[in-house]
């Protein structure tokens, strides 16, 4: 029995070792010809053959080497997944019916947004104590651009669009309950315009490239909202409160506000590729920013349309790109006259109204751009770069730069309205603000930000009022992906209500923004 046994073994042995030798032979010539043909990226060739551990196990691992898998050549199954991750919108990507329609909608001129924003405000230190509070909004629209829809080129800068809003109306929502701030300077700037609102729609009329400058005229008509045609900061949407981000002093005075909507048109005239005039006429009415009214005015309508006015604003601005690294700024100056019923004097437009008007200064600009990586300086000798620092002092390069949207950006607005038109609560406002992208290595697209906004009140308006209120904002927002970001921030409110005989104590917030970009 034991030379029955033993043969078979024996021969079993021999056919394993000349299975092995022929392998062995094959993978040589495979490797041989493999990189005789360039085929230097062949797995195999790479790597080596597999090294078996004791004790390993590749149970299953049928296409594995070393018990790693390896996908299909441009077989990449994380694609579409990374794709809706770090793309532009929640509600994006491929490889899905409702996202492919979308980008097939949007080359066809039809376009979609939206965004969700949450906010915690806790209250540290107010008039009446600490407590958190939670507000939100969301804001969906979308725009048609005729000409791509159409199929029709002279018909490209013909634009429909549309826009609305949802606002938490509850009283946990309003920070200010405990603040006690003026309202202008309350630390939400999502307390006007409550519930449901129709914030925009209409059309617009440009000439695109039909004209020696790019978009030279350019008509807007509809339902508007005038605070998204005029004095516009997009960095100062990026604070909280409710001065820096929306009123910024006019909206202390009139209606001026994201929440305030009404019948109008602007004219926009690109004299030079750098300089522009902007006309607008509204309609005025009273409670203007009520939340009953949706944004439709219905109590502008009917039997209180005597109490109607006009609203004119007007603004020039200059548009430079300064230097080699073409840093973007805008410095305009503009005026406003709101006439609404006052029952003091008659107006201009034979109501009696006294009319309100003043006047803005801006000034934003980008103070600095980060060398781009392909022209970063060279290593010191230490690993590290000149560049790598930080420093505004670090050299850069002059030549044929590639522009980063990484650096440092200021922005700046100055409002003064006359002093004996009682309704001025507000005849001077100015507010500054610091943001800076990328500031942490490797965070490329975060935000580092501080802004401060400054009111000056009028004595004689009614309730008095006198003294100041200024807010100082700081926060960092933390890019999480491509559509959606944390922003830890923190407030401080210096005289809230003034500095009078019904001034309040000095208030502190912190909190945290959460938004999704749909």
């Amino acid at each position: 029995m034991k030379h029955l046994t033993y043969l078979p073994n024996q021969a079993l042995a021999c056919a394993t070792a000349f299975a092995l030798a022929c392998a062995t032979g094959v993978f040589a010539v495979d490797q041989e010809n493999s990189i005789a043909h360039g085929f230097h990226s062949h797995p195999i060739v790479l790597k080596g053959p597999a090294e078996i551990k004791d004790g390993q196990i590749l149970s299953g691992t049928s296409g594995t080497i070393g018990g790693e898998r390896l996908p299909a050549p441009g077989d990449d199954r994380s694609k579409p997944f990374n794709d809706w991750w770090n793309g532009k919108y929640m509600l994006g990507g491929g490889s899905n019916f409702g996202f492919d329609l979308r980008q097939k909608l949007a080359t066809e001129g039809v376009s979609f947004n939206g965004n969700y924003q949450g906010a915690f405000f806790g209250v540290v230190d107010s008039e009446k104590g600490s407590r958190g509070f939670w507000d939100q909004q969301i804001n969906f629209g979308n725009e048609i651009n005729l000409g791509k829809l159409l199929k029709n080129e002279t018909l490209e800068g013909v634009l429909a669009f549309s826009s609305f809003r949802y606002r938490d109306s509850t009283k946990d929502s309003n920070p200010n309950n405990f603040v006690e701030a003026q309202s202008m300077f309350n630390p939400s700037n999502w307390q006007s315009g409550t519930q449901f609102r129709v914030l925009a729609f209409g059309a617009e009329i440009g000439t695109k490239g039909m004209l020696p400058i790019k978009d030279m005229v350019v008509l807007r008509g509809g339902w508007l909202q005038p605070q998204k045609e005029f004095a516009d900061q997009p960095l100062s949407k990026l604070f909280l409160n409710n001065a820096v981000n929306s009123a910024k002093g006019i909206g202390g005075n009139i209606p001026f506000s994201s929440s305030f909507s009404t019948w109008g048109g602007t004219l926009k005239v690109q004299l030079h590729e750098t300089v522009y005039l902007k006309n607008g006429l509204f309609m005025s009415f009273p409670q203007a920013t009520a939340s009953t009214n949706h944004g439709l005015a219905f109590q502008g309508y009917g039997p209180a349309t005597n109490q109607n006015g006009l609203f004119y604003m007007g603004e020039t601005g200059y548009t430079p790109s300064i230097g080699a690294y073409k840093l973007p700024g805008k410095y305009a100056f503009g005026g406003y006259f709101y006439g609404t019923p006052a029952n003091k004097t008659r107006s201009w437009n034979g109501t009696n109204d006294a009319g309100q008007y003043g006047f803005y200064f801006q000034a934003d600009q980008m103070l600095y751009r980060e060398p781009s990586a392909e022209e970063a300086p060279a290593p010191r000798g230490d690993g590290k770069s000149v560049a790598s620092g930080k420093s505004f002092k670090s050299p850069v390069q002059p030549s044929a730069p590639k522009l980063s949207k990484q650096g440092l950006s200021t922005f700046n607005l100055l409002t003064f309205a006359l002093g004996y038109a009682v309704k001025n609560v507000y005849p001077f406002y100015f507010q500054s603000g610091l943001v800076y992208t990328g500031l942490i290595p490797h965070r490329d697209e975060d935000l580092t930000m501080i802004s401060l906004g400054y009111g000056a009140y009028q004595g004689d308006v009614s309730p008095a009022v006198d003294g100041y209120t200024a807010v100082i904002e700081g926060g960092y927002r933390f890019q999480i992906n491509g559509w959606s970001y944390i922003q830890p921030f923190a407030q401080y409110f210096s005289h809230p209500n003034g500095s009078g005989s019904a001034a309040v104590q000095n208030a502190a917030v912190l909190g945290f923004l959460a938004g999704l970009v749909f």
